[in-house]
């Protein structure tokens, strides 16, 4: 029996991976393409982000693959194997903060995975702007040493000295892996897919215990926070309540991300954040789906109250709207 082929994509918070998996569906939109989704919080922005050409999207939010969603990941992929659809491939989205091991180990130990996938290659992308903030994580460093390709991206924000520099750290980190500079993940599908680089014998020389059962620990100091808002919201009001923010708990602010909907405008607004670092741009329009602001924060010691009350201060009174 064919073996369904898999990638798994990983990469720290806001480095790239959404971008990268867009790109694959579209320039193989002819493949017929399953995608898992993970996202740390309780709403998933990344799958509404994802271009409208994949097969079959499955979310699992609300924690990572490597611990908390695991089991969900084992399922979603047998649900996958079980169904009378078939697939070319699935590309599986890891949250930002998830160890690999433990999800290279669900396919090594599951009897089901394990005879009917074949892992084709961990795929991370680095942040060449924020890596050399990240590299304090422990994900960081793991999602690098594990990879068998490595996109160094966002290269075009960062002077070419240290683009070298941060180049000649990510390869003693992993002096296996392929490593391509990119800018916003532009790379050709032929350079990402099919590979066949997965090695489990590399894999054991980094961690030879990754085929024993254990659980990954996240720092209990970084949290998520999941906000929804079905008011419009005053973009002016909106612009300055984010950017003070920024500038008050940027230092604090791993990432954050989110689709607004603003009042009068018939397209919904699309930011990401790093730190102190926003970029933003219209998206899709409304259209018929429901009109609905989403914003997830992930970071060290957030205050969700105080979130909250910042962004129900930018919604747009009712009495406003009906004039």
């Amino acid at each position: 029996m064919k073996k369904l082929k898999a990638t798994i994509l990983t990469g720290f918070l806001g480095a790239g991976k959404t971008t990268l998996l867009n790109r694959l569906l579209s320039e193989r939109p002819g493949e017929r393409i399953a995608v898992i989704v993970n996202e740390y919080g309780e709403i998933g922005i990344d799958g509404k982000l994802i271009v409208e050409t994949a097969d079959n999207v499955v979310e699992l939010n609300n924690g990572c693959i490597c611990c908390t969603v695991r089991d969900d990941l084992i399922g979603a992929l047998r649900g996958l194997l079980a169904s009378d659809r078939s697939f070319d491939r699935v590309v599986i989205e890891t949250s930002g903060l998830a160890d690999p091991a433990p999800v290279i180990q669900s396919f090594m130990l599951d009897d089901v995975l394990s005879e009917c996938v074949q892992l084709d290659a961990i795929v991370t992308v680095v942040d060449a702007r924020h890596v050399e903030q990240q590299l304090s994580r422990d994900e960081a460093v793991e999602q690098i040493s594990f990879a068998d390709l490595i996109l160094l991206n966002k290269t075009d924000l960062v002077e070419d000295a240290d683009v070298r520099r941060t180049q000649s750290r990510v390869q003693k980190l992993n002096p296996m892996a392929r490593i391509v500079k990119t800018q916003s993940c532009a790379i050709s599908m032929d350079e990402v897919l099919d590979l066949g680089a997965f090695d489990l014998k590399n894999i054991l020389s980094i961690d030879p215990s990754i085929l024993e059962n254990h659980e990954h620990e996240h720092d209990q100091a970084i949290a998520c926070v999941a906000i929804r808002e079905t008011k419009p919201l005053d973009l002016a009001d909106f612009n300055t309540w984010l950017n003070r923010l920024i500038q008050a708990r940027g230092a604090d602010i791993l990432r954050m991300k989110g689709i607004v909907n603003f009042a009068g405008e018939a397209r919904r607004y699309v930011f990401h954040g790093i730190h102190m670092t926003l970029e933003s741009r219209p998206g899709k329009p409304w259209m018929s789906h429901p009109r609905l602001t989403e914003i997830v924060f992930i970071g060290r010691d957030l205050d969700e109250a105080e979130l909250r009350r910042g962004l129900e201060y930018c919604a747009v009174p009712t009495v406003a709207l009906a004039t």
